[in-house]
C-alpha cells in the first residue's frame, strides 16, 4: 500500500465533495502527519498501511498531539479529517471499518472573537492613503470586509460580476462552494466606486505597461495586476490595524466577527445573521451572544444604580 490513496482523497475532496484546495489539501496534509506517526511507531515500510490502523492507534495518536502542545482546536480538525480519510476508505473498499469514527473529538476552549470598537473600527478605515491606488483598493477592502462580514477566502475570490454597486449586492461563494448574496453600505459601496474608477484601473494600467498579466475577471488586485491572496489581504489588514495602534491579534475575520457583534447589537434577528454570514448551523452563529452578552453586561454594570449595591454592602 502506498501514499497514492491520499492524493486519491485530495482529488475526491476537491471534485466530488467541492470543498475548497485549501480545505482539501490540509485534509490530506492531516493525513500524512498521521503516516509520519505511524512511520515513526511501526516502521517506515508501514506508514501507509491504512487497515493495520485501530482504535487503539488513533487514541496513541491523539495522545502525540496532545504532549505536542496542539491546541484542541486543531487536534479536533485533524481528527475530522481522519473520520472523513477512513470513511473514504472504507467506500472505496480498502478498509472494513472506519477507525476514528469513536474517537471522542476534544472539547475545545471557547474564545470570543476579536471585536473592534466604532472608534477603533473608524480609526482603522482612515489608514489607506486615497491618493494612491493601493490605498483607494485597501479602503475599498476594509469597508467590504466590515460592511458584508466576508471571510478572508470569500474576499479575494470575487469577480468584477459578482458585484452589483446599484443594488449595493455581493454574490459570495462561501464554504462548500455555497452562494450566498451579502450586503453592502453605503460608505463600501462608494469606496468601491472609488476603486473600480480610479485604483484598479491604474493597478491594471501599471501592470500591461510592463507587460505583466493580469486578473481582468478578479475583483481585488494586488500591486502586480494579479489577484489578491489570502496572506497578502492578511498582512495588509494587520499592517492597517498596527498603524491605527490597534494592539489586538486580529486580521480580517475581526471585521467579520465586528459585523456579526454590531448587528446583534443593534436588534438584528440571530437567523438573519446567521444567512448574512452564510453558517450552516445556528450554532456557528450563537457564539457572538456571548459577545454582545458580555457588553451588555458592562453596559448593566456600568449604568445601573444598584449594579454595585452588593459589593458595596460587603465593604460596609
Amino acid at each position: 500500500m502506498s501514499a497514492h490513496q491520499v492524493d486519491a482523497f485530495l482529488g475526491y475532496l476537491t471534485k466530488t465533495r467541492r470543498l475548497s484546495e485549501l480545505t482539501a489539501k490540509a485534509y490530506a496534509e492531516d493525513v500524512r502527519q498521521l503516516a509520519d506517526f505511524l512511520a515513526a511507531t511501526l516502521g517506515e515500510d508501514r506508514a501507509y498501511e491504512w487497515q493495520q490502523v485501530d482504535y487503539r492507534l488513533i487514541r496513541r495518536y491523539l495522545a502525540h498531539l496532545a504532549q505536542g502542545r496542539y491546541a484542541k482546536r486543531t487536534v479536533a480538525r485533524k481528527l475530522a479529517a481522519l473520520r472523513s480519510f477512513f470513511r473514504y476508505l472504507v467506500r472505496e473498499g480498502v478498509c472494513k471499518l472506519n477507525p476514528a469514527a469513536m474517537a471522542a473529538t476534544p472539547k475545545p476552549d471557547r474564545r470570543l472573537p476579536p471585536v473592534l470598537y466604532e472608534e477603533q473600527l473608524g480609526a482603522l478605515l482612515r489608514q489607506p492613503d486615497l491618493n494612491t491606488p493601493l490605498g483607494q483598493r485597501d479602503r475599498a477592502i476594509l469597508e467590504t470586509l466590515y460592511a458584508a462580514g466576508l471571510r478572508a477566502a470569500e474576499l479575494v475570490r470575487l469577480n468584477l460580476l459578482d458585484l452589483d454597486l446599484d443594488s449595493r449586492e455581493l454574490r459570495v461563494w462561501g464554504k462548500g462552494a455555497k452562494e450566498r448574496v451579502a450586503l453592502l453600505g453605503e460608505p463600501a459601496a462608494a469606496a468601491l466606486r472609488l476603486y473600480l474608477d480610479r485604483g484598479r484601473q491604474e493597478l491594471l494600467a501599471r501592470a500591461r505597461k510592463k507587460g505583466r498579466p493580469v486578473a481582468e475577471d478578479a475583483l481585488f488586485l494586488n500591486y502586480r495586476g494579479g489577484r489578491l491572496t489570502t496572506r497578502s489581504l492578511q498582512r495588509l489588514v494587520q499592517r492597517c490595524l498596527t498603524a491605527a495602534a490597534i494592539a489586538q491579534d486580529a486580521g480580517p475575520h475581526a471585521l467579520r466577527h465586528s459585523f456579526a457583534t454590531h448587528l446583534l447589537d443593534g436588534g438584528a434577528d440571530l437567523r438573519a445573521v446567521q444567512e448574512l454570514l452564510g453558517h450552516s448551523s445556528l450554532a456557528s452563529t450563537q457564539i457572538y451572544t456571548h459577545v454582545t452578552l458580555e457588553g451588555l453586561r458592562r453596559v448593566y454594570n456600568d449604568a445601573h444604580p444598584l449594579a454595585h449595591r452588593g459589593a458595596e454592602e460587603q465593604k460596609g
